[in-house]
């Protein structure tokens, strides 16, 4: 009951240019690698299954080790914001959705980016008032840590002149005290309340569609947050494990726990890494800082842009403190989101007064801005940092306005990192920015922005090994599967990705080019190109 893949070259990416000609796979493992001759002599009798990949190419699955995947689904349902150029666009396309939308029902837009704007203003409640009085509306923008709200939708929050900012967030208001329809970070949770709860039918389909457009672009899993969101921990837990059913539906889905339902996993009688084989609890997730384009990443000194602010602390720093400990208590490692160099160097002390004595790894998220001396605190701890190479792409020029050019040396530094030998993995943080891992193997290795294709930093580009590692061995690493995944290797998972080229032998331009010709999860294609 064994297959053969073979007819291609197959990239095991256990070194740097190692490569075999075939691969013989049973009950979704690896069994052997190596001369396809050879492997047919040795395992003939067995096989009942031969896959010629005509002279295409086998990687490991690839594995996007950041996102979250029932917002990509929603994303693929909602109006998409995120290419138009213009706040005149994004209002045109709102008026249109809104004919278009029974009175009384939310219009959601995913995506807007003022950034990438010709004319580079927010777009206020005044103006979406304008649009339509007849919906609440709710616009994410593209870093998932601000939305703009119209007036009906603030309205059903109960959102109005006396309402405070809550800890860690910031509402937007005139000189006169009025909120204008901005919301950042935890502000947000304002508004999201008074939307209508979602159905697990509603999950379903968009679980269904986020993963079914995964494997389209290669990917075999992913490592996602999402469990706090969408009616509470059980509900959206069985929804993964309904949709990745492990039959009809494979896809290696890690599920990161947002610290407010750790304890209802527990009251519910899971743990880390409990689940099923294809749907995995993970770390505790918590946000340290916002973001860069609203300005409330957490730096250690005032933007460059706005002299007055450092960012914002979504928790105090003994209350960052505590969760870890809480983390700590139920033996979970802790995935933090820390993008400035502050939040990074708290969450650095933190891990290192609270070390984790169950050998599973911390993991910290995006660290976009750092500092000489925070290379050698992360090198001191078991911790892996979670990079996502498209925001080189999408955040230059711009960037360089918020924190200016004292910082660039240290900003998105991904081949200092791995010269430092501090593990990475990479990931897309979709729906922030595009699924297609190929976008980010690209971004890593040239670093050219998609606003003026200009490259930035040109010494933290990747090789194309290092590049690729990221999306397989460094995925694996980051949730200890480094000994049974992200590798073709004897013993390992028999997910694979197929492309119609052979990244090692392409231009970056080139890379964006490339098709996925078949993903392949547990042995079984789950995607082959038509």
């Amino acid at each position: 009951m064994a297959e053969l893949w073979y007819g291609g070259k197959i990239y095991t990416m256990a070194q740097e240019n190692d490569w075999v000609e075939a691969v013989v796979t049973d009950k979704g493992k690896i069994i052997a690698v190596g001369d396809s001759q050879q492997l047919y002599r040795t395992y003939g009798d067995r096989l009942t299954k031969e896959y010629n990949l005509m002279g295409q190419v086998m990687y490991p699955g690839f594995v996007d080790s950041h996102l979250h995947i029932i917002g990509h689904g929603e994303r693929l349902q909602r109006l998409d914001l995120s290419f138009m150029k213009s706040a005149e666009e994004v209002k045109w396309a709102l008026k249109q959705h809104a004919e278009q939308v029974p009175k009384g029902e939310w219009i959601i837009g995913e995506g807007w980016n003022e950034n990438q704007w010709s004319d580079q203003r927010i777009i206020y409640k005044d103006e979406l008032d304008d649009i339509t009085n007849d919906h609440p509306m709710m616009l994410t923008r593209i870093c998932r840590h601000a939305l703009l709200a119209n007036s009906k939708a603030m309205a059903l929050a109960g959102v109005t002149a006396a309402t405070n900012d809550p800890q860690g967030g910031l509402i937007i208001r005139s000189d006169a005290g009025e909120p204008l329809g901005y919301f950042h970070d935890q502000a947000q949770e304002l508004i999201k309340q008074a939307m209508p709860e979602v159905t697990p039918q509603y999950l379903e389909r968009a679980l269904t569609l986020a993963v079914n457009d995964m494997h389209r672009h290669g990917l075999v899993g992913g490592h996602t947050e999402d469990l706090n969101y969408y009616g509470g921990f059980q509900k959206t837990f069985d929804a993964f494990c309904k949709v990745i059913d492990g039959k009809e539906l494979k896809f290696r889905a890690h599920l990161l726990v947002h610290h407010e339902v750790v304890e209802d996993m527990h009251d519910n009688g899971y743990q880390y890494k409990s689940g099923t084989d294809f749907v995995e609890l993970g770390a505790m997730k918590i946000f340290s800082d916002g973001a860069l384009g609203g300005r409330t990443a957490w730096l250690s000194a005032a933007y460059a842009d706005d002299p007055l602010n450092e960012g914002v602390a979504i928790h105090e720093k003994a209350q960052l403190e505590a969760l870890v400990q809480q983390a700590r208590k139920k033996r979970m490692p802790v995935a933090v989101h820390a993008i400035g160099d502050q939040a990074v160097e708290t969450i650095a002390e933190i891990l290192h007064a609270n070390p984790l004595d169950s050998g599973e790894r911390d993991r910290v998220i995006h660290a976009q801005i750092l500092r000489e001396e925070l290379y050698d605190k992360l090198t001191k701890l078991n911790v892996i940092l979670d990079l996502q190479p498209t925001f080189v792409a999408s955040d230059f020029p711009w960037v360089i306005e918020r924190i200016g050019e004292h910082r660039l040396i240290h900003a998105y530094a991904w081949k200092t990192l791995l010269d430092k030998g501090i593990p990475c993995a990479g990931g897309s943080d979709a729906p922030i920015e595009e699924i297609n891992p190929l976008l980010g193997i690209r971004a890593a290795v040239e670093r050219r922005a998609s606003f003026d294709q200009k490259i930035y930093n040109a010494s933290q580009q990747l090789s194309m090994y290092e590049a690729i590692s990221l999306y397989t061995s460094g995925s694996a690493y980051a949730i200890r599967h480094e000994n049974d995944r992200g590798k073709i290797k004897e013993g390992y998972t028999a997910d694979f990705t197929v492309l119609d080229r052979d990244l090692f032998t392409l231009a970056p331009h080139e890379i964006g080019d490339t098709n996925v010709t078949m993903t392949i999860v547990d042995g079984d294609v789950m995607y082959q190109r038509t």
